[in-house]
């Protein structure tokens, strides 16, 4: 009986699979249908981002979802190949050997498996707090870049011109320029009219299969009026067939090239996914397991990994289209793989005359909305220096790399912990009329303080990176009071703790105002903190009356005399 709970903890889909209805496999039936239509021209479009050959953006399709649907724990997430995945296998692989090459799949594949186990033992060990050194301002930085990166790499494919691979936006543009003469004007025009096509019908419904529907009209009209023959670039044949199982091996060499690859696609993946499967679970009133979904993603990638399958992960677009279609359970996500392999296994070879312009208009699309111009105004308004960390990773993203960008912006993001943590916030508080609260001086304009008494709150943990500030900011306010200041009160409901530099800094503190007849209060110390001094022997030449529930307590007792009679120890650890 105690083993079940595990299982369904570990295996997700056992969980809702016992209580599924009739009311939820229709559901799941009309999202599996929409995302798998949907996923169709979106796989083979964000393979060719990728640098591979349009099937395996359909092979990434069917095990991940599969293999996601069984061990995830949301019920909406629709997993697969997504725009920005795609661009760092690009980038990523693309320095070892040349896309489209069959060591550049080979690679790609085995990354996806990196990328997999990575993943599964971050679930396993629960390591996903990992993920929290990309911060917000860093990964929309960072996206808002790779959307000018991903939309320029399909320039060729939509203008019909030959310029280099490149992933700087500057290099693409002056390309472009230099190559204008030479755009072909019936790709350029199914191109655009593709973008166009998709935008207009997306405008009418959002859950309507638009890149299905632009795949359909492009590949007709170049069959029809021959165009291929003019110039357009098409697909070309489509290899049949369900993937087979193959496991490629991978040398340490190898191994040791991908691994910045595999960290940055673990990390930027499962923040891609993890943060669209919140915020569908919120709405529909569920809990996802962020170390399961990291479980689940890295089954989905190894599992697709040995089906001939690039690195995949949840995608924003596909899964808001699956949860608007109605996607109850996972058995959505099955139902658009068994559509995927019923299409690789009957129709690839209708994408013969599929011209690579329609899929390069399907990108340029989806990846329009990374570009996050609202949290850049957002950001402009509430805190700026979140604005700085996002614009610095935008640039270093545009100018020096891919991998760079997100590189650099991971260490702002540490840097900036480190700095808000030396110098965090404290202020002097006075009374507020006649009641027993004391607030920011600053914030309350009406708080009142008194002459003989400093009332000091200090927000954050004292520890050796900030002690310094403590002692400045403290003695600061003392040098303020001048020579009437008798006591001072230290606030430390916000200390939550205090290492063995901190516990020196106090203890240099009560000597100096010893020294100076002023005496050392504490107000509101919680119980781990009273024990760690207490232990530390900070406390010896201290009363009890130098500890106190609260700010008004102790001021109540100076006032007294020191008479207060006290209801706790200063050692008591259950408080």
């Amino acid at each position: 009986m105690k083993l079940k709970p595990s299982i369904n903890k570990y295996i997700p889909i056992l969980d809702w699979i016992k209580s599924y209805s009739e009311k939820d496999a229709k559901g799941d039936l009309n999202a599996g249908i929409t995302v798998g239509i949907m996923l169709i021209p979106q796989g083979m479009a964000y393979a060719m981002l990728a640098g591979l050959p349009p099937i395996y953006g359909l092979y990434a399709s069917i095990v991940p979802l599969i293999l996601y649907a069984i061990f995830g724990t949301s019920r909406q997430l629709a997993v697969g190949p997504v725009a920005m995945v795609s661009l760092l296998v690009l980038a990523g692989v693309g320095e070892i050997a040349e896309a489209g090459s069959d060591r550049f799949i080979q690679l790609a594949i085995m990354t996806a498996m990196g990328v997999g186990l990575f993943q599964f033992f971050m679930g396993v060990f629960r390591m996903g707090f990992l993920v929290n050194f990309l911060s917000h301002p860093v990964l929309s930085g960072f996206t808002s870049a790779a959307a000018l990166i991903i939309g320029g790499s399909q320039v060729k494919s939509i203008l019909g011109i030959d310029i280099p691979r490149t992933n700087y936006v500057h290099e693409i543009v002056m390309n472009t320029i230099q190559k204008a003469s030479e755009i072909d004007i019936f790709t350029a025009m199914i191109g655009f009219g593709s973008i166009a096509t998709i935008i207009l019908l997306r405008k009418w419904k959002k859950t309507f299969p638009s890149a299905l529907v632009v795949v359909g009209l492009g590949t007709l009209v170049t069959y029809f009026f021959g165009l291929h023959e003019s110039g357009v670039a098409i697909v070309g044949q489509v290899p049949e067939g369900l993937p087979s199982f193959k496991l490629t091996s991978l040398s340490w060499a190898d191994f040791e090239l991908l691994f910045p690859t595999i960290l940055v696609i673990s990390l930027v993946g499962y923040m891609e996914s993890i943060a669209v499967a919140k915020a569908i679970a919120n709405k529909r009133g569920y809990k996802v397991d962020p170390n399961q979904e990291l479980i689940g993603l890295g089954a989905a990638n190894i599992g697709g990994a040995l089906f001939q399958s690039y690195p995949t992960t949840g995608g924003f677009s596909r899964t808001a289209v699956n949860d608007q279609a109605g996607a109850n359970t996972g058995m959505a996500s099955i139902i658009s793989a068994l559509i995927i392999a019923l299409t690789v296994l009957f129709l690839t070879p209708l994408f013969y005359y599929l011209p690579k312009a329609v899929l390069g208009a399907i990108i340029v699309v989806a990846v329009a909305g990374l570009f996050d111009t609202h949290e850049m105004k957002h950001l402009w308004k509430t805190d700026k220096k979140d604005l700085a960390m996002l614009m610095a990773t935008f640039i270093a993203t545009l100018s020096l790399g891919i991998e760079e960008g997100i590189a650099i912006g991971v260490l702002l993001s540490l840097v900036m912990v480190i700095y808000n943590s030396t110098k965090p916030h404290s202020t002097e508080l006075g009374r507020l009329g006649e009641t027993r609260n004391f607030r920011n001086i600053h914030r309350y304009k009406d708080a009142k303080t008194d002459e003989e008494i400093l009332v000091y709150r200090f927000d954050s943990e004292l520890y050796f990176a900030n002690v310094e500030y403590f002692r400045s900011t403290i003695d600061t306010l003392i040098e303020q009071k001048g020579d009437n200041l008798k006591l001072v009160v230290l606030d430390a409901s916000a200390i939550n703790s205090v290492d063995s530099t901190g516990v020196h800094a106090l203890e240099e503190l009560i000597k100096d105002l010893s020294e100076k007849d002023i005496e050392l209060y504490f107000a509101s110390a919680i119980g781990p903190v009273r024990d760690k001094l207490k232990i530390s022997g900070i406390t010896d030449g201290l009363s009890i009356t130098n500890f106190y529930f609260d700010v008004s307590d102790a001021i109540e007792a100076y006032k007294a005399g020191h008479q207060k009679e006290h209801t706790y120890s200063p050692v008591q650890t259950n408080l």
